[in-house]
């Protein structure tokens, strides 16, 4: 009984966790060509930063600001400690 629960339950949890991680690549896609055009209209002109990125760069992204946010979170609750 137990061994069937889990056989339906994982499918679904890989579902939610792939679905979340397009989500979230979408929204970094998005915001990038939603901001940043406006924010540097003439570096984007002349071809210095880019106006769109690509799914891989988005990916890119996500890890570096997963990166940041874990040190983050690591120095903050070492002072809290301290």
């Amino acid at each position: 009984m137990k061994k069937s629960w889990l056989v339906a339950i994982v499918p679904g949890i890989l579902a939610l966790v792939a679905g979340a991680f397009v989500l979230v690549l979408l929204l970094i896609k998005l915001l990038w060509a939603w901001t940043i055009p406006d924010l540097f209209p003439g570096a984007v002109e002349q071809g210095l930063v880019a106006g769109s990125i690509s799914w891989l760069t988005a990916l890119k992204v996500a890890i570096v600001v997963t990166v940041i946010a874990g040190l983050a979170g690591i120095l903050a609750s070492g002072r809290e400690k301290g």
